[in-house]
């Protein structure tokens, strides 16, 4: 919270001080609204990154409709909020009516007292907002804006019937210094067809790892159909499109780590004892490591040692580890351990994607 100033006075610290909790009291109110939990270690997560697990979104779902017919049908509300007007209403409109659309966990969470001093303290020098994320699946999208300096964020999460099922608000960082540094390596997207970013960026409201020096420019990917990470039962790996996908090698390189033996979780069950899950760690030389985790049980196809080309089959998309479902994690560090080398931003070979939250990208040649 430093990179504010400093303030002038015991009374403005011991105000800031007061602001500083009721902007946490309002980002620890992320209600059912992420797929993806982290892929850290179970130290990686704060209460502002609460995250639950697509597994449960879809009873999330059912209770949101029924608290938004109950919404609806009230005298007190009269404009209904929604994505394209929450910032507008945010900013100069009626805070009763976002509170209203709250979903009832939020509610549980603060109270509108508590919601309407979070939100002046953290709007005050605030003129604009620029939209850095809009993204839709499973049921919620998701959508965040950035104020004019940068250096405030919101993210809100709506249901399709414009409950708001999540809300953050926070001061926002940047690292202009290794934003700006690339690998010498050029990687290759190492899967086949259609995928959908759900975690990249540089910054935290397109890219929750980016505060976390480790894993700063990480990845987490997943494939998409007609909205849907999944078709069927939530609740079972098979159901997710990612689930058992081929993995290749990124770039050329040696196989430095590997592990094949962590199961995979039941989605929205998740494994912090094993954050990584089953991975593997390439040498691409020149001090940078790719590291790919979550695979799936028993796939890992190499070994310790092997000389790897480019494009060459590592293993499958699975669950293991700290993960709710199948996706991919992907990064590449400064060594081969996932929690204590740094991350470098990639240096991609096909430069005409970008490959940031919500947006869909086209893989390998399938």
């Amino acid at each position: 919270m430093n990179r504010e100033g400093h303030l002038r006075s015991e009374q403005h610290t011991h105000q800031k001080l007061q602001h500083r909790k009721s902007w946490k009291v309002l980002a620890i109110a992320l209600g059912a609204c992420v797929i993806l939990s982290a892929c850290g270690n179970s130290n990686s997560i704060t209460s502002d990154q609460a995250e639950q697990q697509s597994a449960e979104q879809t009873s999330n779902y059912e209770a949101s409709e029924k608290a938004n017919q109950e919404q609806n049908s009230s005298s007190e509300v009269s404009t209904m909020v929604t994505p394209d007007n929450f910032i507008d209403t945010l900013m100069t409109g009626s805070k009763d009516a976002i509170y209203s659309q709250f979903s009832p966990e939020l509610k549980e969470t603060l109270t509108l007292e508590q919601f309407k001093t979070s939100a002046d303290s953290f709007l005050e020098g605030v003129e604009s907002w620029e939209q850095v994320v809009d993204a839709k699946m499973n049921q919620l999208s998701e959508y965040a804006w950035k104020d004019q300096t940068g250096t405030k964020g919101i993210l809100a999460y709506f249901s399709k019937e414009n409950q708001i099922d999540g809300l953050l608000i926070q001061p926002l960082e940047t690292h202009e210094d290794t934003d700006q540094k690339f690998t010498k390596t050029e990687f290759h997207f190492p899967l086949k067809g259609e995928w959908y970013v759900f975690w990249g960026g540089n910054d935290v409201m397109s890219n929750y790892h980016y505060e976390h020096e480790t894993q700063r420019y990480a990845l987490d990917i997943v494939r998409a159909k007609e909205g849907f990470s999944y078709n069927g039962d939530a609740k079972v790996n098979a159901s997710y499109h990612a689930f058992g996908e081929p993995l290749y090698a990124a770039a050329d390189g040696t196989v430095v780590e590997i592990k094949n033996d962590i199961p995979d979780n039941v989605p929205g069950v998740m494994n912090p004892e094993e954050p990584a899950g089953n991975y593997v760690v390439i040498d691409h030389g020149q001090g940078e490591y790719s590291i790919t985790a979550h695979i799936k049980k028993g796939s890992v196809a190499v070994k310790k040692g092997d000389k790897l080309k480019q494009g060459d089959l590592i293993g499958e998309l699975g669950n293991s580890g700290n993960s709710s479902e199948a996706h991919l994690h992907f990064q590449v560090s400064d060594g081969p351990d996932l929690f204590t080398s740094r991350s470098i931003n990639i240096r991609w070979a096909d430069q005409s994607q970008q490959l940031t939250r919500g947006n869909t990208i086209q893989g390998l040649p399938e």
